[in-house]
């Protein structure tokens, strides 16, 4: 008779995880890891800096001081570097080169000196109402009727066209009102001699808005 004889294997034994497995070591400071980047990400996303921003609009070629300006708690990222920071001194001297609304935050780009400017912001004295939607930003085509010797205004003429507005005011005198309205429009040089021909032999100017302009 023969016999039968039956091997049993052994099933291995899972062997508990030792601080000393390098496998272990290796997920620890890939958590580790993760967990650091997601809480700089976090505390980056997070932080704000104080930057300047105009408390009003400011015209071009306007003296900007401290008193124009407020200070504005934002996240700007990589972008911080193209607006003056709250600590940051303002140059001698400076002016917007370009419109600022209130309430904008300030680029370092639009403030320069007078001699920056290749416009100059000449006011003009409107006898009739300004066109609606005439304002700082807008473009504006300036008519010009210079007088004709008989006590008359000759033919309209464009003298400027689509120029930019500055900035708008009341036009007054020494005795108020004067019922006129005043408007600043940048004349760039070429054309700033035949501007202040008219009206210093009284022209009368006249603006007509043009919403398409550029100058």
């Amino acid at each position: 008779m023969s016999a039968a004889i039956t091997e049993k294997t052994a099933a291995p034994r899972l062997k508990r995880p030792s601080w000393k497995d390098p496998r272990l070591l290796v997920g620890l400071l890939l958590v580790l890891a993760s967990v650091a980047g997601v809480s700089a990400l976090v505390a980056t996303a997070d932080q704000t800096v104080g930057v300047l921003a105009a408390k009003s609009d400011i015209a071009v070629g306007q003296a900007v001081s401290a008193d124009d300006l407020i200070v504005v708690d934002v996240r700007l990222g990589d972008a911080s570097a193209r607006y003056l920071p709250a600590d940051a001194g303002l140059p001698a001297g400076a002016v917007a080169t370009a419109l600022i609304r209130g309430g904008e935050l300030l680029p370092a780009s639009v403030l320069g000196t007078a001699d920056d400017l290749d416009r100059k912001p000449i006011g003009l004295n409107i006898e009739n109402p300004l066109p609606e939607g005439a304002g700082p930003g807008s473009r504006v085509d300036v008519w010009v009727s210079l007088l004709d010797g008989r006590n008359g205004f000759d033919q309209p003429e464009l003298l400027l066209a689509a120029a930019e507005v500055s900035q708008l005011a009341d036009a007054t005198t020494a005795f108020g009102s004067s019922g006129a309205e005043r408007l600043h429009v940048l004349v760039g040089d070429d054309t700033l001699p035949a501007l202040l021909h008219a009206l210093a032999n009284g022209a009368r100017i006249n603006v007509v808005l043009n919403p398409g302009g550029t100058s």
